[in-house]
């Protein structure tokens, strides 16, 4: 078993040594490897299943958990892997869809045994900033558009403000952003019209605990897509509806799913996926069925 975490993210490092010390009392063997940034972590995960180990464990939050599957995913025969997750103090909204546990003492108990369950992953392409081509995967959800401008005033603001954070890049985000008309293309259906947002879930969850796309399970095969099309101010009006996942049906919501679809806006928009802006429209999405084994 490996265990992977952010040195750069002291609630990580606090959490990696109470995961540490649990896996010690169970008697469970393992080695720990910290690095620097998501791009380590998924460093660290290819060159773990390259050595020839199995047990690859992310502690940490979405963001590293899907760094974590990305490197797993680049290797050559990913699904000989198993992805084990301890989120601890860092929000996932990830384990929310399988009901797995946060805390650290919980969730070790979930690294023991031999329960796996195959999910899929979907794999994004996209443009970089500075215009460069960029490829990568998620095992949870994307929001394109409005979302997406959320996750990307967040990260700029300090991360000393806490949750406060993510509230100021909210209200930010909502007063600057422009809904456009938006060209969606699919597998089995298209839609164009005027939209702020689209959503591309996997998963369930998304906002540290919004069931947001109820109906997505990540081993169908599919993702479940989510059209925004009404007022933004739809962003904050369904939230105590998406708590249980109540807002849906909705009018100003369109629903449908699909192994592959494209997304491109009259105008770019920013993407966030697994927690991480990943970069702007035009995008592509497909599924890819049970790319992952998760330790459950």
């Amino acid at each position: 078993m490996v265990l992977i975490a952010d040195a750069e993210d002291p609630v990580a490092t606090d959490d990696l040594a109470a995961v540490s010390g649990e896996l010690e009392l169970r008697g469970l063997a393992f080695r720990s490897v910290a690095v620097n940034g998501l791009e380590g972590a998924t460093e660290a995960a290819r060159e773990t299943l390259a050595s020839g180990d199995r047990f690859v464990v992310a502690v940490g939050g979405d963001p590293l958990i899907g760094a974590v599957a990305n490197g797993m995913l680049e290797t050559e025969a990913p699904t000989r892997g198993v992805l084990g997750v301890v989120a601890g103090r860092a929000p996932s909204d990830l384990i929310r869809t399988f009901g797995l546990p946060a805390d650290p003492s919980r969730a070790c108990g979930h690294l023991e045994g031999d329960n796996v369950m195959p999910i899929d992953a979907v794999r994004l392409t996209c443009w970089a900033p500075g215009g460069a081509h960029a490829e990568g995967s998620f095992l949870n959800l994307a929001e394109v558009g409005l979302g997406g401008s959320v996750a990307r005033w967040t990260s700029r603001l300090p991360r000393g403000l806490g949750r406060l954070r993510r509230f100021l890049g909210f209200w930010v985000a909502v007063a600057t952003f422009r809904p456009a008309t938006v060209d969606l293309r699919g597998d089995r259906r298209s839609w164009q019209g005027r939209a702020h947002g689209v959503v591309v879930a996997n998963g369930q969850y998304a906002g540290e605990g919004y069931r947001l796309s109820p109906r997505s399970w990540p081993g169908d095969g599919y993702v479940d897509v989510l059209v925004m099309k009404g007022p933004k101010s739809d962003a904050f009006t369904i939230l105590n509806k998406a708590v249980l996942g109540e807002h849906l049906p909705n009018p100003n919501i369109v629903e449908y799913r699909s192994r592959t679809l494209s997304i491109e806006p009259e105008r770019p928009w920013q993407i966030v996926a697994d927690g991480r802006v990943i970069g702007t429209t035009p995008a592509t999405f497909e599924v890819i069925p049970e790319a992952i084994r998760l330790k459950i």
